[in-house]
């Protein structure tokens, strides 16, 4: 395990009722997605201290920040990602689409920001993750050290069991 990595046991505590969501999210992106697993702890005195990156290549797909029963997903649409959303924006639920009409566009995106504290939003996030960026791993791995660390998600079996029903 990675020093800087809370472990799991206090990530579920800090988000108590949000965990369940928590535990989805992050199983789902590393069911579908290889990518590098940056956790940021930072000075507690900042606001942004406890954050977990998904990125690959230098290019993040979502940021998860922890807050006290709740995190925020974070995730910014480039100009070819957000005509892809326009063309399938009407499959999206409301709340996603609000999120993204009142987001400003700057000059590398649309910043998009979910307060996530239950678990309605989790499919809309991953399907909008979808369109950021095609999911690129084929199948979990029969070694769990090579898919990423399971301490702040879902073991294989509960990764499994949700994806296959």
């Amino acid at each position: 395990m990675d020093p800087k990595t809370k472990p799991y046991e206090q990530v579920k505590a800090m988000l108590s009722e949000a965990s369940p969501a928590w535990e989805k999210l992050v199983g789902t992106i590393r069911f579908h997605y290889a990518m590098d697993e940056v956790w940021d702890e930072g000075k507690p005195t900042h606001k942004h201290h406890n954050n977990l990156y998904f990125r690959r290549g230098g290019k993040t797909l979502v940021t998860l920040c922890l807050r006290e029963g709740y995190f925020i997903a974070s995730i910014v649409l480039g100009k070819d990602e957000r005509a892809k959303f326009d063309e399938q924006r009407e499959t999206f639920d409301e709340a996603i689409r609000k999120e993204y009409d009142e987001a400003e566009t700057y000059h590398d995106g649309k910043w998009l920001g979910f307060e996530i504290r239950n678990d309605l939003l989790v499919d809309g996030i991953f399907r909008l993750l979808h369109v950021k960026r095609k999911p690129n791993r084929k199948m979990l791995p029969e070694n769990l050290e090579k898919c990423g660390r399971l301490d702040i998600g879902l073991s294989h079996e509960d990764i499994t069991s949700l994806i296959m029903d």
